[in-house]
C-alpha cells in the first residue's frame, strides 16, 4: 500500500495543477489480466518476445507472429479494463488530467472514456496490410488471409524496428512541455525513447510503479505500488479534501 503521506501530498498537485499529462505502460494492463510479454522469463515458443514483435518476424516467421498477435487480440477482447481506468477517465472529465501518453496498445484508455489520449506504441483495434497500408478486419488477420495484393496483414502497432507515429509522439511532446505535472505509471521506463519524456518537462513529475526503476532519482516523488489500488486511494483522499 502507498504512503498515505505521499498519497496526500499528490492530491494536493492534482488538485492544483493546471495541466496535468499521465504517462502510462504495462503495470496499467497487467491488472486487467493482460500479460506483460516482455517480463516472462525464457523464451515463447522458441522465440524471443521481443522477436516475434519485431518487423523481421513478421517478414520471416510470419506464423509465430500471426500466432501472437491473435493471441494478443484474443486477450484485448476478452479482458476488460479495471478500475482504475475509470478512475482516469473521471479525473479526465473533471479537468483533473488533461492528456494521456500510453505505451500500451490494447485501447483500454479510450475504451474508459479518456480523451486526449496518445497511444505512442498504437493500438490493436487497427488492421492493415503491411505493403499497401488498406485497412482489413481482424477477422481476417485471424484467418492469415492475404490482403488483395498479397501483402501480410498486422496489427496497427509499432515493432521492434519502426519508428513511433511522428504526430502522436509530437503531440505527446508539447503536452509533456506545457504540463506543470507528470505522473508516470505503471512503467520501468526501460524503451526509448518513451524513457526520456518525464525529463521533458519543468513541472513536477510522479512515478507510481511496483518495482524501482533506475530512474527513480529523477522523480519529484516515486510510489512504489500497483497502479490499480494507488488510483483508488488516491481517488478517495480527492474526493474527501
Amino acid at each position: 500500500m502507498a504512503n498515505q503521506q505521499a498519497l496526500e501530498q499528490l492530491a494536493e498537485w492534482i488538485k492544483g495543477s493546471s495541466y496535468t499529462v499521465l504517462l502510462t505502460g504495462a503495470g496499467m494492463s497487467t491488472e486487467s489480466g493482460i500479460p506483460d510479454f516482455r517480463s516472462q522469463n525464457g523464451l515463447w515458443k522458441n522465440y524471443d518476445p521481443a522477436y516475434v514483435s519485431s518487423v523481421e518476424a513478421l517478414h520471416r516467421h510470419y506464423d509465430v507472429f500471426h500466432e501472437f498477435y491473435s493471441l494478443r487480440l484474443n486477450d484485448m477482447e476478452r479482458l476488460k479494463p479495471h478500475s482504475g481506468y475509470s478512475i482516469l477517465s473521471k479525473w479526465h472529465q473533471e479537468s483533473m488530467v488533461h492528456a494521456v501518453a500510453t505505451q500500451n496498445v490494447d485501447g483500454f484508455h479510450k475504451k474508459s472514456g479518456a480523451h486526449h489520449v496518445f497511444e505512442l506504441h498504437g493500438s490493436l483495434d487497427e488492421i492493415y496490410c503491411h505493403e499497401c497500408g488498406s485497412a482489413h478486419s481482424r477477422e481476417n488477420f485471424r484467418k492469415g488471409e492475404p490482403c488483395d495484393c498479397g501483402g501480410r496483414l498486422r496489427p496497427g502497432i509499432v515493432l521492434f524496428g519502426e519508428l513511433l507515429p511522428e504526430k502522436t509522439w509530437e503531440s505527446a511532446l508539447a503536452s509533456i512541455e506545457k504540463a506543470d505535472l507528470v505522473i508516470v505509471i505503471g512503467t520501468s521506463l526501460q524503451v526509448y525513447p518513451v524513457n526520456q519524456l518525464p525529463s521533458l518537462t519543468s513541472g513536477k513529475t510522479v512515478l507510481i510503479n511496483r518495482e524501482p526503476t533506475t530512474l527513480d532519482h529523477l522523480f519529484t516523488m516515486v510510489i512504489h505500488s500497483g497502479a490499480k489500488d494507488t488510483l483508488i486511494q488516491l481517488d478517495e483522499i480527492i474526493q474527501d479534501t
